[in-house]
């Protein structure tokens, strides 16, 4: 029982006073004793909690013996660490005295501030790890995904000057002004903590980030931590804690201490990891970012669980086939019309399989079905997932890229190589804004861009990311109601076999403009950066250019294209997009050069459709007169079609007759190898 202080069995009959026991007398009634908690609910519910919770407290490192003493806590909200601890301020100057030999504890610095805290054990008896009680709810003070942070800093009351307090920036409480509000997005990733929901739609994923209260932004960093925290979503309240807990005894007056980069044991990369708060000059590593070894293309294979497929005889089908399609692409089902291609509900009587999904099974599949052909080829995310498109596009011109490639760097495998790259730009006085991409979510979810490093530090402590160079000098476009705006190209390509290489490219392409003039500033206005409105519930879809046709009417590449002329005048598109088509082939030579699964690999059975997203940049030629380069931003599997399938009801007839007819003479598309 809860507050039990010793051992034990159940409580006997109540003892007789010797008179009783002298006369024999019955006991007077004793009263009924209040009725004890129901063990067996708790018992029941603490199983629950263990099923439910148990794999990522056991993940977070939280020892079992602290688990039923949070779920009391986390049912009950209870917040007892001032019970335990205080928090006390401290001259930094003081901390810094003997420099950081055996893990001394240093205090991060604040601007404008002399003073720092430390949070030390309060309780006269000191704190003991193995007590089940000595687990602690550490409260958050701000909460956010990062695209509505400036937002609620200038909105939600109270919470600027509450951060500026807790972030030691002078603020006295006057209305928000931006100057404040910048200081605190600077200052933010000294004290941001996230975590991300594992259930949910794409956009209910994005990574969440938090500010823990003051008690647990106080918490300073050791090498030699004598705390561990993590985040903790409780689903029944739908509220989020970090646990606090202790890594051995403490006595009173020890300091709590955590690791900012636990769990890290390279040197370097903890180095890096805690720039943030203690700088270092890292311009002596090598920023050279050569192709990973086969082995990391391995591991990615068995992360994905993909079967390589066996060898097979290719398809043969006569011309009068009628092939059977079984499809979950809604787009395909009603816009696939041609009189070759039929419809199936039983996947095993298909001789097309055109799914939504990715296949994994290669393996028995070509044991199995060796004549069934699918929409997708094995090892095909060395092309579609951005750290892998990075590593493949190396084998055209070496460690630092290809030219139609913005320099990437992969935030898990290259930190140094990327601080070392950053600081030696900034050193020369260099552009510095790069964006950070997720590996493999499109529609520019939880994508940023900075050109702060501690930020892009700290990205990498959500979800894998990639760091690409952004795109300081794009070449843009005017729109007469808006400015001169960003605009992206998608061109779809079809790629028929990778032995030997035959790709094809539809011969129409897509536009999207961004909402607002282009300039680099404003760096979290969507609508400014971004040129991808229709899945942004509160952005104005824009897809139109003025001068050209109404802003609600998708604009034709062929209306684009001599407006495009006329704005850059000695710049003809046919030799824009000859240039966009070189890159095209050059990706896909780069990606099947090598076997699976360091390359595509050439199953007979396997066809594709892939979006290849582009923008074009200024570049200069060695003579020094401007060119326009393009640069691929992703390549997307099973692209939205539905703009596709409104302007060009055949679109999917095409698509269907140049992969699997190999009829591609009287379609919409341009051979490229």
């Amino acid at each position: 029982m809860e507050g039990d202080a010793g051992g034990g069995g159940p409580p006997g009959p109540p003892e007789r006073s010797e008179a009783e026991a002298a006369t024999g007398a019955p006991p007077e009634p004793e009263p009924e004793p209040e009725p004890e908690p129901d063990a067996e609910a708790a018992a029941r519910a603490q199983a629950e909690f263990a099923a439910l919770y148990g794999p990522a407290l056991r993940a977070s490192g939280v020892p079992e013996r602290y688990w039923a003493r949070l779920l009391h806590k986390l049912q009950h909200e209870v917040l007892d660490a001032g019970e335990m601890f205080g928090i006390m301020q401290v001259q930094e100057a003081e901390e810094e005295e003997g420099g950081d030999a055996g893990g001394a504890v240093r205090c991060r610095s604040s601007p404008g501030r002399e003073l720092c805290y430390k949070v030390i054990v309060t309780h006269e008896d000191g704190l003991s790890a193995d007590d089940p009680n000595s687990i602690f709810l550490v409260d958050h003070a701000w909460t956010c995904r990062l695209d509505h942070a400036r937002r609620q800093l200038q909105q939600l009351p109270g919470l600027l000057q509450r951060m500026a307090g807790l972030m030691g920036i002078a603020f006295h409480g006057e209305l928000p002004r931006a100057h404040v509000v910048d200081q605190v997005l600077e200052e933010m990733w000294k004290f941001n903590q996230t975590y991300q929901l594992a259930h949910g739609t794409a956009e209910e994923k994005v990574p969440v980030w938090y500010i823990m209260d003051e008690f647990g932004s106080r918490i300073q960093h050791s090498d030699t931590p004598s705390f561990a925290m993590a985040p903790f979503f409780y689903t029944p309240q739908e509220a989020a804690y970090t646990l606090l807990w202790p890594l051995r005894d403490l006595a009173t007056g020890e300091e709590v201490t955590r690791d900012y980069a636990y769990g890290e044991t390279d040197p370097l990369i903890r180095k890096c990891m805690l720039l943030p708060w203690f700088p270092a000059d890292l311009q002596d590593v090598s920023c050279h970012t050569p192709e990973p070894p086969d082995q990391h293309y391995q591991a990615i294979l068995q992360e994905s669980k993909e079967t390589l497929p066996v060898l097979i005889e290719t398809p043969q089908y006569s011309r009068e086939h009628i092939f059977k399609v079984h499809t979950d692409v809604l787009q395909v089902y009603q816009n696939l019309t041609h009189p070759r291609f039929v419809f199936t509900s039983r996947e095993a009587e298909a001789d097309i399989l055109h799914h939504f999904s990715h296949f994994k099974d290669y393996r028995s599949f070509s044991r199995e079905r060796p004549h069934v052909m699918l929409n997708q080829f094995p090892c095909e995310s060395l092309l579609t997932v951005k750290d892998c498109l990075a590593a493949v596009a190396r084998r055209v011109a070496g460690p630092e890229g290809p030219p139609w490639l913005p320099r990437t760097f992969n935030l898990r495998t290259e930190l140094p190589q990327f601080v070392s790259y950053f600081q030696q730009r900034e050193k020369r006085g260099e552009d510095n804004h790069w964006i950070c991409k997720p590996w493999n979510l499109a529609r520019s979810l939880d994508t940023h861009i900075s050109k702060n490093l501690n930020s892009i530090i700290r990205h990498r402590e959500s979800t894998p990311k990639v760091v690409c160079k952004y795109i300081e000098d794009p070449v843009l476009f005017l729109r007469e109601d808006v400015g001169l705006v960003k605009f992206d190209l998608r061109y779809v390509v079809l790629l028929r076999s990778v032995d030997p290489l035959r790709l094809f490219v539809y011969d129409v392409f897509w536009l999207r403009f961004s909402n607002r003039p282009f300039s680099l500033d404003d760096l979290d206005d969507y609508e400014k950066h971004f040129t991808v409105m229709n899945y942004k519930p509160d952005a104005t879809l824009k897809q139109g250019a003025p001068g050209l046709t109404s802003l609600s009417v998708q604009v034709h590449c062929q209306q684009f294209v001599p407006e495009f002329e006329k704005q850059n005048p000695g710049f003809r598109w046919k030799q824009v997009q000859a240039s966009i088509f070189q890159m095209f082939i050059e990706l896909l030579e780069a990606a099947s050069a090598r076997p699976p699964p360091l390359g595509l690999c050439g199953y007979p059975s396997s066809r594709a459709v892939y979006a290849i997203d582009l923008m074009l940049k200024w570049d200069r030629r060695p003579d020094g007169t401007r060119t326009m380069q393009p640069q691929i931003l992703e390549v997307n599997f099973n692209p939205d079609c539905e703009r596709a399938c409104q302007f060009h009801p055949t679109f999917f007839n095409d698509v269907f007759s140049t992969l699997y007819l190999d009829d591609f003479e009287c379609c919409n598309v341009t051979r490229l190898t």
